[in-house]
């Protein structure tokens, strides 16, 4: 489990590292991949990516997640900056949070337009995270 989101938390900060800050074209441009229990998501110039290797999180996906398009660009947006925002506070703060479950930190801009569907992916794997582990980042926490 720690494995896991180590890779999960050093994809997502390699992801919104990128020093570009173009727009990700519509999800017909974009391309997912699912193997075994990994999810991935690209688009075709690759200037963003999102891997998420946990188990259980492309089974629960395709099971429990709202469709693509529920959501607004802008909701999904929000949330994850909010998201982010707490998990970065919970990564400085080891003594009072699991520092099993925050390893490292999320370097996740909102003026990067990461597109629709890299947002869609961090915004599910944060409710996943939340209702797996038992966690509460911000806000009400969907049941699904």
């Amino acid at each position: 489990m720690k494995k896991y989101i180590s890779i999960l938390i050093l994809l997502l900060i390699i992801i919104a590292c990128s020093t570009t800050s173009q727009t990700i074209a519509n999800n017909d441009s974009t391309s997912a991949k699912k193997i075994n229990d990994t999810v991935r998501i690209a688009n075709d110039s690759l200037e963003y990516e999102v891997i998420i290797i946990d188990n259980g999180f492309s089974t629960w996906l395709a099971s429990r997640a709202y469709p693509r398009n529920y959501y607004s660009l802008q909701y999904l947006e929000n949330k994850n900056y909010l998201y982010v925002t707490e998990w970065n506070n919970r990564v400085l703060q080891p003594q009072r949070y699991n520092p099993n479950l925050y390893e490292m930190s999320i370097n996740y801009r909102p003026d990067i337009h990461y597109g629709y569907e890299v947002n869609y992916l961090i915004y599910n794997y944060m409710i996943y995270f939340q209702n797996t582990y038992k966690q509460k980042l911000w806000g009400n926490v969907p049941s699904r």
